[in-house]
């Protein structure tokens, strides 16, 4: 149990280097480890003072959690459950924002062996009825702000599985059959008994399931085995550093995976206690102020995040407290690294991963530092392979699929288990003894990884095979630009050319002299080959509720114009 020991006291030796860390990193377990449990509750028990979390309000109301409060909550919320007649590998939908009570339910669970599912409270009605009803979902825990309880009710009775409605804020709506959980779970006691037997948890039980983003076609359900925390001692204590005693941030609503990445696991197994801000929309002052009042130690948020806080003034707060800051989701740019280590002195590590996995390539400080275009060297713990399309290991250079090698009877710790009553995909996923990400790199003479983008949306031009995210990550480095989605549109001599969708920042209009601009300044700074010959300005990027931008719905507007 104890991480920082293990890797980064007493035997420390063995991970002095990224080869030694590869060769010397491996994980052992009992068949009957859970986190809730065998981390949350050995702290509780051994360090029960130990700060966990650190909550604010909208309103900056500050509620401070233990490990000890942590374990009687969870212990409150897995007693509340099965007096509501949830059991074991009963699927239950969680749409809570930043509440605490999302983490006593989610551990709650974990001790009961109930499967929860996070979904965004910006889900509308069809959302629900299609989660609801592909995944069997038996209850379903929605926040009391907003709107959220009427739109799931505009679809309730298409949800046939959903046996039982619980309500948050102590906004319970007059009919329609909800439940007041804070009610609930307040009068539910504090002491809970491991389950033995038929009703006692495993290693290869589904601990939750998540939807994907959809960004091509429905969202399929990943399931993820009671391993999976353990894959995030490389996510927390190696990649984003995290401070034993310390205070992390990383800023995500818990209806996405990213929460789990950065507001639990990895954080409560280098013991750093996590802050969570439940705010209504991202202000980078707000941020910037927050960070400072807290001391905020380590830090990760998406890119597009770091360009909007630093439109602010950053001198004119201490910063002082951090120590390492990690960005994932979406391309880095070198103007954005530059500038966030000049004011702050501290390089920004990326990290690559998907829903079907934990942080997988990153850069680690100490053990491999950034280079300027890549995303970093595969993560200890997974073997990386580069493929081709017959699943042969491409050469230094050569763009293939990011694979893991591994098969679904031996996989690394945070590798999902399958999807959920879909043969077929987790079939096409796992193959030759390997999982198959999707995702196109290539790999350079350092064994450093260039993400090139997803299989569906790399563009094929004269001959050339374009990667998207290449190409966005040039154009993001543009000071007029605030996004950017780059897609192919059909084209008769060239097959498809490169096109940009762009949205400027504030004080910049489009023109046809700014077209040219970016045009020549993509050309300047990459292989002229994939500069965008089209460039569109709109208000805004069609996105999915994860916030990912829908490609897919780029191109399906595009075939009618071209």
């Amino acid at each position: 149990m104890l991480v920082y020991q293990k890797f980064l006291g007493k035997e420390r030796e063995k991970f002095k280097s990224y080869s030694k860390l590869t060769e010397n990193f491996h994980l052992t377990y009992p068949n009957d480890f859970n986190f809730a449990y065998d981390v949350v509750d050995w702290l509780a028990r051994y360090k029960p003072n130990k700060k966990a979390m650190v909550w604010l309000s909208n309103k900056m109301e500050e509620k401070i959690f233990t490990f000890k409060d942590m374990s009687l909550w969870s212990n409150k919320a897995a007693n509340y459950l099965k007096e509501m007649g949830i059991k074991k590998g009963d699927k239950i939908l969680l749409v809570l924002k930043r509440s605490y009570y999302f983490w006593f339910l989610f551990l709650g669970a974990h001790k009961l062996g109930a499967i929860p599912i996070q979904a965004t409270n910006m889900l509308k009605g069809h959302d629900y009825t299609y989660r609801c009803n592909k995944a069997g979902v038996k209850a379903v825990f929605i926040t009391g702000d907003d709107d959220c309880t009427e739109r799931f009710d505009e679809v309730a009775n298409e949800c046939k599985t959903v046996e039982l409605k619980f309500v948050t804020k102590h906004k319970v709506p007059s009919g329609g059959g909800w439940i007041d959980f804070e009610s609930g779970i307040e009068k539910a006691s504090d002491k809970w008994t491991r389950p033995t037997g038929k009703d006692a948890t495993c290693t290869k039980d589904v601990m939750f399931m998540s939807f994907t983003s959809g960004t091509t076609g429905y969202p399929k359900i990943i399931m993820h085995d009671f391993t999976y925390p353990l894959g995030h001692i490389m996510t927390g204590v190696f990649w984003h550093r995290v401070v034993d005693g310390g205070l992390h941030f990383t800023i995500s609503d818990t209806g996405w995976l990213k929460s789990l990445w950065g507001k639990l696991y990895g954080q409560w197994l280098g013991e750093s206690a996590v802050l969570v801000y439940d705010f209504d929309k991202f202000n980078a002052k707000e941020i910037l102020e927050v960070i400072e009042k807290y001391k905020v130690t380590t830090f990760c948020v998406p890119p597009t995040m770091y360009r909007f806080i630093l439109q602010e003034d950053i001198s004119k707060y201490d910063l002082s407290s951090l120590t390492h800051c990690c960005s994932a989701g979406e391309a880095l740019s070198a103007d954005i690294f530059n500038k966030w280590k000049e004011s702050t002195g501290l390089s920004i590590h990326e990290g690559f991963g998907q829903t079907e996995t934990t942080v997988c390539i990153g850069t680690l400080v100490g053990f491999n530092e950034p280079v300027s275009g890549f995303i970093g060297k595969a993560i200890p713990g997974y073997n990386i392979k580069i493929l081709d399309e017959d699943d042969n290991e491409c050469l230094i250079g050569e763009e293939g699929e990011i694979c893991i090698q591994a098969t679904l009877n031996n996989k690394p710790c945070g590798v999902t288990c399958g999807y959920f009553e879909d043969e077929e995909s987790t079939k096409r996923a796992w193959r030759n003894g390997y999982f198959h990400t999707g995702d196109k790199a290539y790999i350079n003479e350092h064994n450093y990884i260039k993400y090139i983008g997803r299989n569906d949306d790399v563009i094929k031009s004269s001959g050339y095979r374009i990667g998207p995210f290449e190409v966005e990550s040039v154009i993001m480095e543009h000071p007029s630009v605030l996004e950017v989605a780059v897609t192919g549109v059909p084209d008769e001599k060239r097959g498809f050319v490169v096109k940009a969708t762009i949205v400027l920042k504030k004080g910049y209009k489009g023109s046809d002299k700014l077209v040219k601009e970016i045009q020549d300044f993509v050309k300047a700074n990459t292989a002229p080959y994939k500069y965008p010959r089209i460039i569109e300005f709109v208000d805004s990027l069609p996105k999915t509720i994860s916030g990912k931008i829908r490609r897919t719905e780029i191109r399906e507007n595009d075939m009618k114009k071209y």
